[in-house]
């Protein structure tokens, strides 16, 4: 069987064809797909600014740049799995808590056809649900999260389940495995002294963005691979973990943040661990008219295809 391709720039023009990421097929049947791009369109646990519902329909619209080969690592993701887009979850629009069970159970329903789902989002509530649905299939996973903040808060306004705490939720329900997380690029402000604290109490590795600034991450990510690996991991990256500058684009921006060419060396840095998904969230179209995050953000899930286990590297 052929392994569905993105459609070529020479075959159609990218103005236009399909609307899928990379403009992949989106026919594939799951049964016979290694890994499943899936769309979340969802921000109903956003705490600042909304939009994030529309970060999967502008993503896909960017991602019609890309090109099947990586020029710099020589990964060939599509020649080496059968990857296709898969469409979105229907989310509730008007409820938080349906919303979280539909995207369980739509992750149920992919993980039980044995596919890898790769996550275009919404919000970072997202990963609770996926993560619930990755657990009762592998157990607690080590995770390597990029982000501006931890996502560890107890409450938001009195709501255990926002965008800033899904890994709290995560650690409580077992579904993290607290001696193999890392989390790269916390900064800002706190509401108090010690909030990343709790992370740290946990097992987690913590990276400050100080940890970061003015050099290169190859060598942190020798370290992450050393934490992380011994079994599955997911990969969590909020596009709020890029400085503002390069991603102005998202619900809660930063300043000092990441780079570009410092978040694809994380991404890089993950190959040969034991990737089960990914995510890339927090993307909000509206507040970046010039569609460069959204664009970033393609570019990020394409290097996260190019570190699943199985892809081949050409000579």
């Amino acid at each position: 069987m052929t392994n569905p391709q993105p459609l070529g720039g020479n075959e159609m023009p990218r103005f236009a064809g399909s609307g899928t990421f990379m403009r992949l097929p989106g026919i594939s049947d799951l049964a016979h797909l290694d890994v499943a791009v899936v769309g979340v369109p969802f921000d109903l646990g956003t705490s600042n600014r909304p939009g994030a519902r529309y970060g999967p329909r502008d993503i896909r619209a960017e991602s019609v740049l890309l090109r099947p080969y990586n020029m710099a690592t020589r990964a060939a993701p599509f020649d080496s799995l059968r990857i296709d887009d898969t469409g979105d979850v229907a989310t509730n629009a008007f409820n938080l808590a349906d919303s979280v069970d539909r995207i369980e159970m739509h992750y149920d329903f992919l993980l039980a056809h044995d596919v890898k789902p790769v996550t275009m989002g919404g919000d970072h509530t997202i990963a609770l649900p996926i993560l619930r649905a990755i657990a009762k299939k592998h157990g607690p996973v080590g995770m390597v999260h990029i982000d501006a903040h931890t996502d560890i808060n107890d409450s938001m306004f009195g709501e255990k389940v926002a965008h800033g705490t899904p890994f709290r939720r995560a650690v409580e329900e077992n579904l993290l495995d607290g001696d193999r997380v890392v989390q790269i690029g916390m900064r800002g402000t706190g509401y108090a002294a010690d909030d990343f604290d709790w992370s740290r109490e946990q097992g987690f590795r913590v990276v400050q963005i100080e940890e970061c600034w003015h050099k290169s991450l190859v060598p942190l990510m020798e370290e992450v691979r050393e934490k992380v690996a011994g079994g599955p991991v997911y990969i969590s990256f909020d596009i709020d973990g890029l400085d503002p500058a390069f991603a102005p684009g998202t619900g809660t921006p930063e300043v000092a943040g990441l780079t570009v060419p410092q978040a694809l060396e994380i991404i890089r840095g993950c190959h040969g661990l034991d990737i089960v998904g990914c995510d890339l969230v927090e993307v909000a179209p509206i507040y970046d008219t010039s569609g460069a995050t959204a664009l970033t953000a393609a570019n990020l899930l394409y290097e996260m295809l190019c570190v699943l286990p199985g892809v081949e590297y050409r000579s």
